[in-house]
């Protein structure tokens, strides 16, 4: 008689453990669903998940402005996608033109560009072509290469891969370039290869 005790209260204990564990289970259960379905209604509040476009524009065109309320430059382009992580947009086919007042204009074109709107910086990339026209104190300058840093604020142009860029009548094909639109100045990073045109005969 005690034995058959014995088993019915070992029987309710592991009824009672089972219970316990499978309560425990639906109860974590539970809180994993909730948490997914916040993390979705955030999303959905948010316009989607931070690292896919929360807007799209097409044939689109915007210009930056400076502090003092000047135009700096304008950007367009076939497509921009903006996305939220980061605050960085993607453009198809952009041209970025310089049109701060009293600098020469300078414009650039690309197959693709990054816009990184925090550090107001914009990444150029597959056949960069650039071009700013000859004024009284500079020379015209084209240059081209396959990616190119801009920083629009500073007014700086960089690349760290080869260029070949046309100065006036001059050809100078290197790698490693920065180019101040501001002071007028081109620094090339390495050593490369300068073609001055034929002195012209008195």
């Amino acid at each position: 008689m005690a034995t058959i005790v014995q088993n019915k209260r070992t029987a309710h204990r592991w009824n009672l453990l089972a219970m316990i564990v499978i309560g425990t289970f639906f109860a974590f259960g539970s809180f994993w669903l909730l948490q997914l379905m916040q993390a979705s209604d955030i999303d959905a509040q948010l316009g989607g998940p931070p690292d896919e476009p929360d807007y799209i524009v097409e044939n689109f065109s915007f210009v930056r402005m400076t502090e003092n309320g000047q135009p700096s430059y304008l950007l367009s382009g076939k497509r921009l996608a903006h996305i939220p992580n980061g605050d960085v947009s993607h453009v198809d086919a952009p041209v970025l033109r310089g049109v701060e007042p009293g600098r020469p204009p300078m414009t650039v074109v690309a197959r693709n560009a990054q816009v990184f709107h925090q550090e107001h910086r914009v990444e150029l990339m597959g056949d960069v072509d650039l071009q700013r026209p000859k004024t009284a104190q500079s020379e015209s300058l084209h240059l081209r290469t396959q990616a190119l840093t801009v920083l629009p604020d500073e007014e700086i142009v960089k690349t760290d891969l080869p260029v070949d860029m046309q100065l006036g009548a001059s050809s100078v094909k290197g790698t490693g370039m920065v180019a101040n639109n501001a002071t007028q100045q081109v620094h090339m990073s390495s050593r490369g290869r300068i073609v001055y045109p034929p002195r012209s005969r008195q």
